[in-house]
């Protein structure tokens, strides 16, 4: 009998489930629209009735089920219970727990971050290594650690908050979690049109990025590729930061491979040349030949993640 189980990646904005075979092949993917109205008390409530529906439509025995696993953007205790997702609405959610009450299934629940490393050391750019780091430059940076095929969570939920290592004690701006000079602020997409209209402002520079009126990270690295001084002055300041950011965990980890992920990965090759300098400037040097390459699962990786995440609970 072929058994199922359910990868989960629940957004601010939508919600992204798969439904796999046990061995991990993808059968099918779909998303869902995450309603935070009052509180976000609809979430798990919308998620079970989805997941429910994929279950009448291929007519599966409750038994073929094996369970569901769940990436949420919070710190997840291994309990399954979320502390705060503020774009959800939440406060401390035994996110386990009510969606299994819900379904009737197994469920378990980690950090959304903490998903997309997992898949993609199973299945993505790191399927070749027993211990990857992971970093995800979006609007802001993510992370994850994976060793021995297994995600390291920390006794809050909070380990691999990579994105709030400080690259900067003069930063005088506060970073989204209150710290200031979290690397965050400065190679996140945000961070980066940040960057760039400060060195626009302080500079008399020539540059196309004067031209721009919706600024983006992308827009940065393609002028930087074509050429463009003030646009390679920025991105090369900020892959300095995240170079040395890597370096530092790899100093503490010693992962055989570093992946970057997000949209910012998509500037591609440049991206991890000017990383380079930062990272070998920074690494111990019995770990200077750490792989570093780009995410290969794009918006998938946090589905395959949910889905390793159960396979590895239910062993």
């Amino acid at each position: 009998m072929e058994r199922y189980g359910f990868g989960i990646d629940l957004g601010g904005t939508t919600c992204k489930l798969g439904l796999f075979q046990e061995d991990g092949t993808l059968v099918e993917k779909w998303e869902i629209p995450t309603d935070t109205t009052e509180s976000g008390k609809n979430i798990l409530p919308d998620i079970a009735a989805s997941v429910e529906e994929k279950i009448q439509q291929h007519r599966f025995a409750k038994e073929q089920i094996i369970g569901a696993g769940i990436g949420v953007p919070g710190a997840v205790n291994d309990e399954g219970v979320v502390n705060r997702c503020i774009n959800l609405g939440w406060g401390i959610i035994p996110v386990s727990k009510e969606l299994s009450s819900l379904l009737g299934i197994p469920v378990y629940a980690a950090n959304d971050a903490n998903m997309a490393a997992l898949g993609e050391a199973w299945k993505g750019s790191g399927s070749g290594y027993s211990s990857i780091a992971m970093i995800t430059l979006g609007t802001g940076i993510g992370g994850g650690v994976v060793l021995r095929g297994q995600i390291v969570n920390g006794f809050h939920g909070a380990a691999g908050e990579l994105g709030h290592i400080i690259v900067n004690t003069e930063e005088q701006e506060a970073c989204n979690c209150g710290n200031r000079g979290c690397i965050e602020q400065y190679a996140s997409a945000t961070g980066i049109v940040r960057q760039a209209k400060k060195r626009l402002a302080e500079s008399g520079e020539e540059s196309v990025l004067r031209k721009e009126t919706d600024l983006s990270a992308k827009i940065v690295f393609d002028a930087a590729k074509a050429g463009d001084p003030l646009a390679k002055k920025t991105a090369g300041e900020v892959c300095n930061m995240l170079g040395r950011v890597i370096g530092t965990i790899c100093n503490v980890i010693n992962p055989e491979a570093v992946i970057i992920g997000g949209g910012v990965s998509r500037a591609g090759d440049i991206l991890l040349e000017l990383v380079q300098e930062g990272f070998q400037n920074s690494v111990f040097h019995a770990s200077r030949e750490t792989e570093i390459c780009l995410a290969s699962l794009g918006n998938d990786a946090g589905i395959f993640g949910a889905m390793k995440l159960l396979l590895n609970r239910n062993k």
